[in-house]
């Protein structure tokens, strides 16, 4: 499954594995079947997504960043 809404060619579906937070900017570890993803986020975000670990997300990058949408 992938967002239509979103032109990028390179997603991967992931289950989020671990999330360490900061005070700013958090990790969230992705396992997917390419192997483990780490999205440098913001913590807002991570609480606006309610992102945990278990949750199904989309790993969506470009060169220079890694998005996550929720599932």
């Amino acid at each position: 499954m992938s967002i239509s809404a979103i032109n990028a060619r390179n997603q991967f579906k992931g289950t989020v594995q671990e999330i360490i937070r900061g005070p700013v900017l958090s990790e969230v570890d992705v396992q997917t079947p390419a192997g483990m993803i780490t999205s440098v986020i913001t913590t807002r975000s991570i609480d606006a997504l309610d992102l945990r670990v278990g949750s199904e997300v989309l790993a969506v990058f470009k060169s220079t960043e890694v998005m996550l949408a929720k599932l």
